[in-house]
């Protein structure tokens, strides 16, 4: 993933122009907010810009975005900072936080950028943040048959709607020569089927299913919700299953666009 942090570290151009950036950080905030319990500790891994996070913070009594890219921590804390509710944290911060920290934790349009392994690595550190009765939400998941066509046209869509389509169609061209259109073409992104995501979040210690509607603008990426899977019978315990790192299947398809 060393590649993809240097790119969300750089001044890059994956947003056509501001109103881009601001309508989709609303959405995915806008989005998320319908699984917000009041009084929640909220974990956003790999939050991104989280222009909107406050809406996010509003009814719960703690949100603590977590990013990877320092660039993007020290613009979240200059923007939060007044916020009490809200903490910035690193991933490696986050992994020394004590069991059952969190009753929602959510992971937006990150899973395409993760190896099969480090996915496990998070979905178990989930497992062992979440609280007893905690949800996760894993959003905008990439299925193996989700063309560059298909990301583009829901792209124009939401452009269309939000009033930058001219702005989008010059995007997408410039995206063809940039630094994000060459990682893409080098390394791919990770792509689960919903079977194989359920299937991954079962061997980590979850009960899973997919909701009817992604999170975000893509319609054809998918959004689960998973919780604690019930104690086994077989050997009277919970937990990621010792093949959590077996069975998943990964297409890396190359060259498209977000």
């Amino acid at each position: 993933m060393g590649d993809w942090i240097a790119f969300w570290n750089s001044k890059h151009a994956i947003y056509v122009n501001a109103r881009h950036r601001d309508v989709h950080y609303r959405r995915v905030a806008q989005d998320i907010l319908v699984h917000v319990g009041a009084g929640a500790r909220i974990l956003d891994y790999g939050c991104g810009e989280a222009l909107h996070a406050d809406l996010i913070a509003a009814p719960a009594a703690q949100l603590t975005l977590c990013e990877t890219a320092s660039s993007l921590r020290a613009e979240l804390s200059r923007s939060f900072s007044s916020n009490p509710r809200i903490l910035v944290r690193s991933t490696e911060d986050v992994a020394k936080l004590p069991d059952g920290s969190f009753d929602l934790v959510i992971m937006h349009s990150v899973a395409q950028y993760l190896t099969l392994e480090e996915f496990d690595g998070v979905l178990a550190l989930f497992h062992r943040l979440l609280a007893p009765d905690g949800v996760v939400i894993l959003g905008d998941i990439v299925p193996p048959h989700v063309s560059a066509a298909i990301d583009a046209l829901a792209l124009l869509r939401f452009a269309l709607t939000n009033g930058f389509l001219g702005a989008a169609v010059v995007g997408l061209a410039r995206t063809i020569a940039s630094d994000y259109w060459r990682l893409r073409s080098q390394l791919g992104l990770t792509r689960y089927s919903e079977t194989e995501t359920v299937e991954k979040l079962s061997r980590a210690g979850f009960s899973a299913h997919r909701q009817p509607v992604n999170i975000g603008h893509d319609p054809a990426r998918m959004t689960f919700l998973a919780k604690r899977a019930p104690l086994s019978s077989e050997n009277g315990s919970e937990g990621p299953s010792a093949a959590s790192g077996e069975g998943a299947i990964a297409d890396y398809e190359l060259g498209q666009i977000e």
